[in-house]
């Protein structure tokens, strides 16, 4: 290993994109799409609609941020320089505990995938097998990753669009199914309206959507890694709407003006039920192989982006500086080591027959709510930002849009959620559970900084350079007035 400092620019535009489209498709769609429908019925289409709105703005404010400062490799060091040290302490560590988690969640649920053609394949086989196969191409290079993560995006993609396509052929050529029932839009609200179970319906979906939405700002853990960042980023950013109107709304729109939504089974795959209707053999083969390869690809997100994090926690002096060591690929291997060890063995553990579906619920419901976190945190921000870099906002060349009113906007979405979450007693559980990382994490960052004279430093350099901003901003306002 080298004692490198900084990391390649091996992602290129075409990388970037897919990487963007894989963070927006999970398995939440794939296989969370069926229960979320049963609970909201054609409400699902307003649900994630609105989840998808929100997320961009989210996204937007991020972009406008490291846009606003190329010096910023993500999101957790714009945290750091605008809120201080504490808030890139608890940003980092909590988003390399959301992709743990969420990692977690995706090899556990991988090793139930398997086993539908594998039946008497053991479960830490299928685990032991995926996350050594995915540690060993995140050693090797970013371009590595990235190629990775195009080609199980196009698989992805592929599978989407397919399904949207045979969806439309049905509706237009008046396909009877086997029931007597036809394929029309009108199926959309034939059976209890569009929101057959009103408001409680869609705050109970609303569970179910965060994580399937989960990822999508990975792209703001890319900017040291990305060739032409200033471009890049926003030009991914840009994109998100459509990918959300086309991958997400276009899909459970198809799947329930063919089949009425209160006849898709909550517990499948409502994808094997569509292409299951012509007769397509080995349906059910094909889409267990694209789910596969959605969870595979969330896995291998989760190794990058809690090395990344690893990284610049250590660059902040907020984590051992063995993990801000680059190998020869110039890749953070220890960061890469500790995450896929953490991923392994809790998968190994949890990869039991009778309770592996029943943790990857209760393991991606606490990565949800950790996401949630962080894009609140990127909100604050973004509303702190504005307030003390009035001339850096007026002069950006990526504004976010409505921004004096979607932040609160977002915030409240999120309060939203937050209640919904309360009504079920599985997502209560994760409630539960993560007071206690944030103490764990409050009490680590407290023992860390009561005996040291760096992070002392830090946080005076912070208040003294906040103080500063302040002036400038003051200055700056008062110029405009004159004006």
């Amino acid at each position: 290993m080298e004692n490198n400092t900084k990391l390649e620019r091996g992602l290129g535009q075409r990388q970037m994109e897919m990487i963007a489209i894989g963070g927006c498709i999970g398995t939440g769609l794939f296989m969370g799409s069926g229960k979320t429908i049963s609970l909201a019925g054609p409400g699902i289409i307003f649900i994630y609609a609105a989840t998808g709105l929100i997320l961009y703005f989210v996204m937007r404010a991020m972009g406008e941020l490291l846009v606003h400062n190329l010096n910023y490799k993500s999101f957790v060091d714009f945290s750091e320089d605008i809120l201080g040290p504490s808030a890139g302490f608890f940003v980092g560590w909590s988003y390399w505990f959301a992709w743990i988690v969420a990692a977690i969640a995706e090899i556990t649920a991988i090793s139930g995938y398997a086993s539908f053609w594998w039946p008497d394949l053991p479960h830490w086989i299928s685990a032991l097998s995926t996350v050594v196969l995915l540690f060993t191409l995140n050693l090797l290079s970013v371009r590595a990753f990235g190629e990775l993560e195009f080609w199980l995006s196009i698989i992805k993609v592929i599978a989407i669009i397919g399904l949207i396509a045979l969806g439309l052929w049905l509706a237009t050529t008046g396909f009877i199914s086997p029931e007597g029932i036809a394929a029309r839009v009108s199926n959309l609200w034939s059976y209890g309206g569009f929101f057959p179970h009103g408001v409680s319906g869609l705050l109970n979906g609303l569970q179910t959507t965060i994580f399937a939405f989960a990822g999508m700002e990975i792209i703001g853990t890319m900017m040291a890694e990305a060739e032409h960042p200033k471009k890049m980023i926003p030009e991914a950013i840009r994109k998100i709407p459509w990918r959300i109107m086309i991958f997400y709304i276009g899909t459970v729109t198809v799947l329930m003006i063919v089949t009425p939504w209160d006849a898709i089974p909550s517990d499948k795959s409502p994808f094997v039920g569509m292409f299951s209707l012509v007769g397509m053999i080995g349906a059910a083969s094909v889409v267990n192989f694209v789910v596969m390869s959605s969870a595979t690809s969330s896995s291998n997100s989760g190794i990058f982006a809690t090395s990344r994090m690893l990284y610049g926690l250590a660059q902040q002096h907020h984590a051992p500086a063995i993990f801000g060591k680059l190998s020869t690929y110039q890749t953070p291997t220890v960061g890469i080591y500790l995450g896929s060890a953490i991923i392994l063995i809790t998968s190994l553990l949890l990869a039991t027959k009778d309770s592996i579906m029943e943790a990857f619920d209760l393991v991606g419901t606490v990565a949800a709510l950790i996401f949630i976190f962080i894009w609140t945190m990127i909100l604050i921000s973004y509303l702190v930002y504005r307030r003390r870099f009035p001339e850096a906002h007026a002069k950006s060349e990526f504004k976010m849009p409505l921004g004096r009113v979607m932040p609160y906007v977002s915030l409240a979405f999120f309060g939203v959620v937050l209640y919904a979450l309360t009504l079920s007693e599985d997502s209560l559980i994760a409630l539960y559970v993560l007071p206690t990382w944030f103490i764990g994490l409050g009490l680590v960052y407290w023992l860390k900084t009561r005996h040291s004279d760096a992070q002392k430093k830090l946080l005076s350099d912070y208040k003294a350079k906040v103080a500063r901003q302040n002036k400038a901003a003051q200055e700056y306002r008062n110029k405009l007035r004159q004006h």
